[in-house]
Parts: structure tokens; C-alpha cells; sequence
């Protein structure tokens, strides 16, 4: 195959990132289509530099840090590479990768990670938290969205297989697109934690400090407990939330990979509030023998096994149903009365369902053996999925 990768952007090494380094793994000869990127990035998922080409975003003023406000410019972006020269194009989207342009000759594979979540679910959150739910700045930015919604919709045109990263995903890019998709969970390094029978006292969050994940929550709801609580991750809610904290909850900030990983086994439990694709650090914590405490929606009801009381062969957690300060503490509590009833061999058996060379050997066999489908019988691209007809919109 000769293909080409595309992903949105590649500032931070996130989840996404990390189904990006597994591609370039199995194609370590495809060039890299990216918006916007930092070298040391590209560099640390194995790409070399002079196989990455960026948009013109990238000569935009301090782009690897303002790229989201340049959201508008994404289409224009996005259609502006060249991918003429390729058979297959292996897109890594949450936001416009999927959009690039294909002739019906040339195979489209997306791997979704989510539908451009501030164009769909998250609307009125998103205006309401950027302060864009009124007045002119509001009806500029409900038309920007609009556009970017009418465009996402139009480019799923361009796709002949969706991969989504669970199936409440690919739920959502039904919604959406009103396509269908073949669920590969991504990729979770498990090898790299190690479990730990012994807990020690504190429980611990670890997440981008941004509104959607629910950081205060968490803070405010520990606080009222009184019981420690340690907090990893740095983003614009940083501030405000060390305002509101007891002397229980310590912020830590960024850490490294190796440093999250330790205080992972050691910790008590692992809160989660946010509703999530997937959420790959849930997955991480269950390696390392420790209990997950989550909000049950998206998915995580399909990561983590609920406890009901009586099923500890298979319990790696507990739910809470409401994003509200009383309902996770109530989880807490309930969860205090259960926590030695946790078993640690449980946890890791069922991380080890979302290993790496799992994801590894289902990615390579889908893109392979749907690319040869395609060139045996072109004609019929995309059947059984509903799209090929007029997928350049």
C-alpha cells in the first residue's frame, strides 16, 4: 500500500497521539499530514521531521499555541493537502482530519476518535464556558459553528470506513453522520504499569484541567470528605481550583509519565468525573490493580466492570450517575465499605483487553484487508456501509 497518514494536530501526546505512533508503527514510511505540529512531538512518536507536512496554519502567529482559535481556518486547512500521490489515506480525526480531499479511486479509512465534540454535544457548554452564549461575539461564534457543523457532516462523504474507539463512538458518529462503524478500542501501553497489592492513603485524579473534565467537581466533593486527595494535571482551571481546596488535596500539576504511573499503583482509587469517549487512564489505573471510581456515562461503561455487591470476579469500579458533588461522594462512601473486596488480578485482567499489540494487529487487518476488498472490486467501495457515491461533496 502506499498510504498516507493524516492527523488534526500533534502539540500534545495524548490518546490520539498515541493510535498515531501505533500507525506510524505499522507504515513507519508514510509521510504525516498534520494542521499544525511541534518537532519535539513528531519526534517523540518516531516520526522524522522532513516526513511531516504541515497546512499553512502553521505559519500563523504563535500557532502551536493559539491553533484553536484558528478553528474556522480548519476546512481550508484540511483540504489543502496534496494526497493525490497515494492509494490509501488513514486518518486519525476528533476534529477535521476525515476531511481531506480523496478521489473515488483512492481508499479512506478514519479512525473517529470523536465527532468535533464543540460543533455537537458540547455546544452550548463550549459558548456557555468561553462566555459566547450572547450578544454579537455569541452570534459570531453559533454561525462559526454552524459552518463547522454543515462541513463535518459533508466530509463523512469522504470516507469509506469508520473506525470508532468505542461503541458509544461510533453512537455518536451514527448520530452525526448517520454512518456505521467498526469498533477497535485504542491502544493502552499496559506493560508499562506494574500492579501494587499495598494502597497507600490518598486517592488520586489525574486529567487536563479543563471545564468538561470536572476537576472542581472532584476538588469540591473531596474537600467536603475530608479525605486526601491528589491531583495531577495542569490546564486553565489550574487556579481556580486551588482556591476552593481543603488542606486534604495537594496539587501537583504535570508530571511525568513515570511519576503518574507510581502514584496510579499506589493510590486508593482513581476518580473520574468527565463523560468520555473512551478515557485511557481508567484503563492505565486498572493495570496497576487500582479501583476506578467514574461517572457512568460514555465510555467507560465499557472499560470498567460495576461493582454490584457480589460480582468480584469480574468489579473494577464504581459508577456514579450524576456529575454533582453529593452523588460522587455518595460513590466514595459506598465505595470505602467495598475496598477490600477489590481484587487486584481482576483489575488487570481486564486492562489487558486494550493492550498495545492488540490494537496493533486489529488496525493492520482492517486497513489491509479492506484496502484489498477495494482493489479487487473498486467499484463497490464502501458497501455495506452506505457511502462511496459523491464522497468529494
Amino acid at each position: 500500500m502506499n498510504l498516507a497518514l493524516v492527523h488534526d494536530w500533534v502539540i500534545t501526546i495524548g490518546g490520539a497521539e498515541h493510535c498515531l505512533e501505533v500507525f506510524h508503527e505499522l507504515w513507519p514510511e508514510a509521510p504525516l499530514y498534520t494542521l499544525v505540529y511541534q518537532e519535539e512531538s513528531v519526534r517523540r512518536l518516531g516520526f522524522h521531521p522532513g516526513q511531516v507536512r504541515a497546512s499553512f496554519l502553521q505559519r500563523f502567529p504563535r500557532a502551536q499555541r493559539w491553533y484553536r482559535k484558528y478553528l474556522p481556518f480548519y476546512p481550508l486547512a484540511v483540504e489543502s493537502f496534496d494526497l493525490s500521490g497515494y492509494e490509501v489515506i488513514l486518518s486519525s480525526s476528533h476534529a477535521a482530519a476525515k476531511g481531506a480531499l480523496v478521489r473515488s479511486d483512492q481508499f479512506h479509512v478514519c479512525y473517529c476518535h470523536t465527532p468535533v465534540r464543540y460543533a455537537w454535544d458540547l455546544t452550548y457548554r463550549y459558548l456557555k464556558e468561553s462566555g459566547l452564549d450572547r450578544g454579537l461575539k455569541g452570534l459570531i461564534a453559533r454561525s462559526i459553528l454552524h459552518y463547522v457543523r454543515s462541513w463535518d457532516t459533508l466530509t463523512a462523504n469522504r470516507v469509506d470506513h469508520f473506525i470508532a474507539n468505542s461503541h458509544y463512538t461510533a453512537r455518536r458518529i451514527w448520530r452525526a453522520y448517520r454512518r456505521e462503524a467498526t469498533v477497535i478500542y485504542p491502544p493502552v501501553d499496559v506493560e508499562r504499569f506494574r500492579v501494587r497489592e499495598k494502597k497507600e492513603d490518598f486517592f488520586l485524579f489525574v486529567s487536563r484541567l479543563v471545564p468538561y473534565k470536572k476537576a472542581d467537581l472532584v476538588v469540591a466533593a473531596f474537600t467536603e470528605l475530608g479525605l486526601p486527595l491528589c491531583v495531577i494535571g495542569d490546564g486553565p482551571q489550574f487556579e481556580a481550583c486551588r482556591k476552593m481546596v481543603g488542606q486534604n488535596v495537594e496539587f501537583l500539576g504535570y508530571q511525568h509519565d513515570a511519576t503518574v504511573a507510581d502514584l496510579m499503583g499506589r493510590a486508593r482509587a482513581l476518580i473520574f468525573a468527565a463523560e468520555e469517549d473512551f478515557g485511557i487512564v481508567l484503563v492505565e489505573a486498572q493495570a496497576c490493580g487500582t479501583p476506578v471510581i467514574a461517572y457512568g456515562k460514555g465510555g467507560v461503561c465499557e472499560t470498567v466492570v460495576a461493582a454490584d455487591g457480589v460480582n468480584w470476579e469480574e468489579a473494577t469500579g464504581l459508577f456514579f450517575h450524576e456529575q454533582t458533588v453529593d452523588a460522587l461522594a455518595a460513590a466514595v462512601r459506598q465505595f470505602l465499605a467495598w475496598e477490600g473486596r477489590f481484587r487486584c488480578e481482576v483489575l488487570r485482567r481486564n486492562a489487558e483487553r486494550f493492550g498495545r499489540e492488540r490494537f496493533k494487529q486489529e488496525i493492520g487487518a482492517f486497513v489491509t484487508e479492506r484496502w484489498r476488498e477495494f482493489a479487487a472490486h473498486p467499484a463497490l467501495c464502501g458497501a455495506g456501509d452506505s457511502t462511496c457515491a459523491s464522497r468529494n461533496g
